[in-house]
Order: structure tokens, then C-alpha cells, then sequence
């Protein structure tokens, strides 16, 4: 699959700055590096410092929350929510680069650890921390060969140090890097002699720097100088992290010229060699939605039709009164659930997941949410989740009204709060955890005001307008009359029993999507990119075909048994793929992530319950329209005495 070309967001940033527009936050559709940047040789080249991160405790700090090197003013870039709430912490650095102007040698600054000092640095590196810097918006990436494969592959920022033993002794000690060797990649115009960055890459080593005398800012390195070509190759004598240690920061700046254009620079970031399995996931999931529709189309066209004409062909009442199957429920079947507020509630919410996932999908494959637009996919569905609740309220009072109710401000507000009040206790929770640990991750207070703003500002009036719309529509009529006493269900067989039959149907949705959800696990959990949105896009509808195939199939197997309680269950039917998404979520944690702290693995399992909350509201909601518009379809299709 190919990656999508910036060039595509040229012909929409117009419509960007509509939506900037309506934003409400002047930065939430900020898209850093969207233009390309042309630079004439010795132009200065601004590079910033990100976050700290690493896969092994998924906790992000601030650069300078360790002893480097600072400029003489330290300036936070603007950001977006996205960015805001991913942690990122992007800020100016001390390194000047000046366009196709090699440096050598650069010394940056010499710092004297102290215990603590000693202590940070040992902690980040025994927890494999990473540094990770921007250079006109690309990240920073270190080349690491791969001989069985004949190939490069990247890693995204270096770590901060690593763990090593001198000759002779057993005793392991931690070393910093200390010496960064930056290789800047461009591409040249040949006529306007002007050049775009492509490329930027870093190899560090550690290098115990030594100089002649007293250090006065302006001594010439015997380790590394300029005049005397000597430079950086190896870590022959590392510098060691211990307090009183001195730390010399040095770098070097080479310039390439690539025959790679600006358009195509994130090409390399996002090579992908794994192309194969996705075809395999596309595959594996379209044979199980070629089975279900065929298991569906049997249903419809040969036994439907068979039980449709037998049962309007009925002379008497004799007969009618032998007959079996879901037409005796006829008087039952569109009977108000139990607990039917709830239910509206969970539909309009899952409508309200559903358009945003859809738009935000779209939007994702039309190349707005590229990871060259750090933030923008949080962003993005942020904003949609607020500006869908106008359907939430509208798809919960149409049903609420069809199901005799009549207090519909009382439904309309456990529409807007319950779902978006039990993932923000859970969110805040979370947060105090990151927040106890001084991590940069932890959301700060002007941006959970924004959050908090944004649900009862924006979300909840819109929850009130679809649903005061939605309330005042006729009544949707039922197909049949329903009894006014209820029918009793017959003793159904093992296979029928709801908790039984709920589980399997959450089989085969799970079963579409689980491929696809190792890749995203990894993105987001071992810090990769995801730009795939094409396959997931088609992974999407598998999803929702699926989804509503396998709860139509059981639905119809249910009203055969005579039992007419489905409602609930087509919900739960789907739904209950959520219950298999969290149990894949802790099978990848135990067998593919390092996590040892306990606060990271309440953090992960945190935000996969969010995660797996967010899919049942999803999948239930498409099990439970198919089964629905299934029911209303049967049953007006049948003469009713």
C-alpha cells in the first residue's frame, strides 16, 4: 500500500481553515510541516527536543528533566490537544545547525553530576529511555542495519545511555551518550540552488572527553577536534554515570544530498515489511464475512421466504395453532425491554462512536491524519466525539419514544454524561497515577479544563438539540400489535442460553479484527507509527458487516426457539467482542511488552478497559440496528390475524 502523498492536503487545506474556524482551541488543526520548507545554504535549521519515552515503563518525560545541556531560554512550541495528551513536551535545544555547513566536534556544554543527577541518568537508562528530537518537523531517527534481511531499519530517537562492563570485570556499570553524530539528508533544486530537508538521522556513542589543563569553555579536545581531523568512530573509552563524573556534550553535523523529493521524505519512516500479513488479515477476515453472508442469504432467501409463504398460506385457525417457529411471537416480540432507558442510552451512544469513527476513518485515508501531523488523529476524534452528539441524542429519543417512553430530558442527559463521566473517573484516575509519578504524560490542568469544556461547552447542548429533534418526529410504528399479556418463553435448549450464545456471537467480529489490532497495539504501545488507514478502513467494514451478520443469524435462531426477549441480547451479541479485545489486550502484554513497573501496567490495563469499553458500545450498537431493521423486516413481510 502506498503511503499518501502530502501533496493530496494542498488542494484541502481550505477546508482546514473552515474547521479552524469552528475549532475551539486555535491550534487544534495546527499541521506542522504541511508546507514544504525551502532553505538557501547556511540558513539556520531549528532543532527541538521532544519527550523522553520508553517501551518498558510507557511513562513520557521532559527532556530537560535530565542533566543535558539547555539553551540560554528554554521555549515550548505550541501544541495540540492530541499532542498535549500524547505527552509530548517539544522545546528549543541548544544545537545550531546552518544548512549544508558541516560541524565537527561541537562542544555544547560540560556538566559535574551530583548524586541525583547520577541516579536520574541510571534509572533511564536501566528503563531504556529514549531521546527524541524534531528537525522541520521530522523526527529523529537512528539507521540500524539488519544483515539477515539486507535492509535498514529505523528506531526512533537514540537512548539515553546503555549498560555495559569494562574488560576483565563483571561488575556492570552505565554509560551516557554524550557525543551525537547527526546526519542531516536534503534535496537540492538545481535551479534555485534552495534545499528541503528528507532526512534526519543520528548515531551516538559515549565518549569519556578529555582536554589538556583547566576547563575554561574554551579547551580544545584531545578525544575529538576539528583541527587535528580527529573525530568520533567508536565508544572505546566510555564515560561512566557517576556522581562527581564530569560529562562533556559534543556533536557533529554532516549534510547529504538524497535523491529523495519532499513529498516522499516520510516514505522511509513509514517503510513497512509486513505488507503480507495485512493482506493476510484482509483475507482471513473476508472469508469469515463470506461465510456469515452466506449463512445470511440462506436464511433470507430460502428459509424466511419457505416460512413467509407457509405462514400467510394458512387457511385455519387449527393450523395456525400447530404451527411453531418465530411467527407465534409475533405478539411479543417489539415488547419494551427491561431496563429500555439504559438501552437507548448505550444505542445513541454507540451511534455517536460510530459517526466518529467512520468520519474520522475517512478523513484518516484521505491522508489528513498523517503522523507527519503529530497530535492530529487525538485531535480530530476529540472534536467529531463532541460534534456527534447531535445523533447520540437524536438515535436515543427516537427509540426511547417508540419504546413508550416520555421523560426524554431525563434520557437525553444520561445520553450526554454516562458513558463520557465513566471514562473521564477512569482517565482522571490514570492521570493522578502519571501525575504521582512527575511524568511530563500526565495532562495539565488548562488542558483537562479544555477536555472538561468540551463535553458539557459543546457535547451535551448538541446531546439536547438531536434529541429534542428526535422527540418531536412522529413515533416509529411497530409492524404488529404487541399482547398485552406477555407470552411465556419455553424452555430453550444449551446451545440457546443467552450467556452461551452472546459469547460466540462475539467470536467472529473479534476473529475480523484481531490480526489488525496487533498492529495497532504495537503502535501505540512499543511507539511506532500507524499510517496503514487504508487497511484498517476495510477492516472497519468487515467489521460492521460482521457485526451484523452474526447477530441477525442468531437473532433468527432465537425468535425460531419462540424466545422474544432480544433486544438486550442482539446488543450483547456483538457487544461481547469487546470481552475477547481486552483478553488479546493482556495475552499481548504478557507475551510481548517488558513492562515491570506496576504503575505502567495499571496504566495499560486502564486504558485498554477504556479501549475495550469503547468497542462494545460500538459493536453492540451495529448488532443491535442489524437485528432491529431484521425484525421490523420479517415481521411486516407476514399476514397477522
Amino acid at each position: 500500500m502506498e503511503v499518501v502523498r502530502p501533496q493530496l492536503i494542498h488542494r484541502w487545506i481550505s477546508v482546514f481553515v473552515l474547521i479552524c474556524l469552528f475549532s475551539f482551541e486555535a491550534q487544534c488543526f495546527y499541521l506542522p510541516g504541511v508546507a514544504p520548507q525551502d532553505f538557501m545554504k547556511g540558513d539556520p535549521l531549528m532543532v527541538k527536543v521532544n519527550k523522553l519515552t520508553s517501551t518498558k515503563t510507557q511513562l513520557p518525560y521532559s527532556y530537560y528533566s535530565l542533566p543535558y545541556c539547555t539553551p540560554k531560554q528554554i521555549v515550548d512550541s505550541a501544541e495540540n490537544l492530541g499532542e498535549v495528551l500524547r505527552g509530548d513536551r517539544i522545546e528549543n535545544s541548544p544545537f545550531e545547525f546552518h544548512m549544508r555547513e558541516p560541524q565537527m566536534c561541537n562542544v555544547v556544554c560540560r556538566i559535574v553530576l551530583n548524586a541525583k543527577n547520577a541516579k536520574e541518568l541510571k534509572e533511564k537508562i536501566e528503563d531504556e529511555y529514549r531521546v527524541n528530537m524534531i528537525l522541520d518537523n521530522l523526527p529523529l531517527v537512528m539507521p540500524i542495519k539488519r544483515p539477515d534481511l539486507d535492509t535498514t531499519v529505523y528506531q526512533h530517537g537514540f537512548h539515553v545511555g546503555l549498560k555495559g562492563q569494562y574488560a576483565g570485570s563483571k561488575e556492570e556499570k552505565h554509560f551516557i551518550h554524550n557525543h551525537l553524530t547527526f546526519t542531516v539528508k536534503f534535496h537540492k533544486d538545481p535551479q534555485t540552488d534552495a534545499a528541503r530537508v528528507v532526512g534526519f538521522e543520528v548515531k551516538p556513542f559515549s565518549v569519556k572527553h578529555e582536554y589538556d589543563g583547566e576547563w575554561n569553555g574554551k579547551n580544545r579536545l584531545t578525544t575529538c577536534d576539528p583541527h587535528a581531523k580527529r573525530t568520533v568512530t567508536s565508544s572505546d573509552s566510555p564515560q561512566e554515570v557517576e556522581d562527581k563524573k564530569e560529562i562533556i556534550f559534543t556533536y557533529d553535523v554532516e549534510f547529504e544530498e538524497s535523491d529523495i523529493k519532499w513529498a516522499s521524505r516520510w516514505d522511509t519512516y513509514l517503510l513497512m515489511a509486513d505488507d503480507q500479513i495485512h493482506w493476510f488479515s484482509i483475507v482471513n477476515s473476508l472469508m469469515i464475512v463470506l461465510f456469515l453472508s452466506g449463512m445470511v442469504a440462506m436464511i433470507m432467501l430460502r428459509t424466511l421466504y419457505r416460512d413467509i409463504s407457509k405462514y400467510n398460506q394458512l387457511e385455519t385457525q387449527e393450523e395456525a395453532q400447530e404451527e411453531t417457529g418465530w411467527k407465534l411471537v409475533h405478539g411479543d416480540v417489539f415488547r419494551p425491554p427491561i431496563n429500555s432507558d439504559l438501552l437507548c442510552v448505550y444505542v445513541g451512544t454507540g451511534v455517536q462512536f460510530f459517526g466518529m469513527t467512520v468520519v474520522t476513518m475517512t478523513f484518516a485515508v484521505l491522508g489528513f491524519l498523517s503522523p507527519s501531523n503529530r497530535g492530529g488523529l487525538m485531535t480530530a476524534m476529540l472534536l467529531l466525539w463532541a460534534f456527534m452528539g447531535v445523533f447520540a441524542g437524536y438515535a436515543s429519543a427516537r427509540l426511547y419514544k417508540m419504546l413508550k417512553g416520555s421523560e426524554w430530558k431525563k434520557i437525553t442527559l444520561k445520553t450526554a454524561l454516562m458513558f463520557p463521566g465513566v471514562v473521564f473517573v477512569l482517565f482522571f484516575v490514570l492521570n493522578a497515577l502519571i501525575w504521582g509519578e512527575k511524568s511530563s504524560g500526565a495532562v495539565p490542568f488548562g488542558t483537562m479544563f479544555a477536555l472538561v469544556f468540551l463535553w458539557f461547552g459543546i457535547a451535551v447542548p448538541l446531546v439536547f438539540v438531536g434529541s429534542y429533534v428526535g422527540f418531536k418526529k412522529p413515533a416509529i410504528e411497530d409492524p404488529v400489535k404487541t399482547n398485552k399479556i406477555p407470552r411465556q418463553v419455553p424452555e430453550q435448549a444449551w446451545y440457546m442460553n443467552p450467556v452461551f450464545s452472546i459469547l460466540i456471537g462475539g467470536i467472529l467480529p473479534f476473529g475480523a479484527v484481531f490480526i489488525e489490532l496487533f498492529f495497532i497495539l504495537t503502535s501505540i504501545w512499543l511507539q511506532q507509527f500507524y499510517y496503514i488507514f487504508g487497511f484498517l478502513f476495510i477492516v472497519l467494514v468487515i467489521l460492521i458487516v460482521t457485526c451484523a451478520e452474526i447477530t441477525i443469524v442468531l437473532c433468527y435462531f432465537q425468535l425460531c426457539s419462540e424466545d422474544y426477549l432480544w433486544w438486550w441480547r442482539s446488543y450483547l451479541t456483538s457487544g461481547s467482542s469487546a470481552l475477547y479485545l481486552f483478553l488479546y489486550a493482556a495475552f499481548y502484554f504478557f507475551t510481548k511488552l517488558e513492562i515491570t513497573k506496576p504503575v505502567s501496567g495499571m496504566l495499560y490495563f486502564g486504558y485498554m478497559l477504556i479501549a475495550s469499553y469503547a468497542f462494545f458500545v460500538l459493536t453492540g450498537t451495529i448488532g443491535f440496528y442489524a437485528c432491529f431493521w431484521f425484525t421490523r423486516l420479517i415481521y411486516s413481510s407476514v399476514k397477522i390475524d
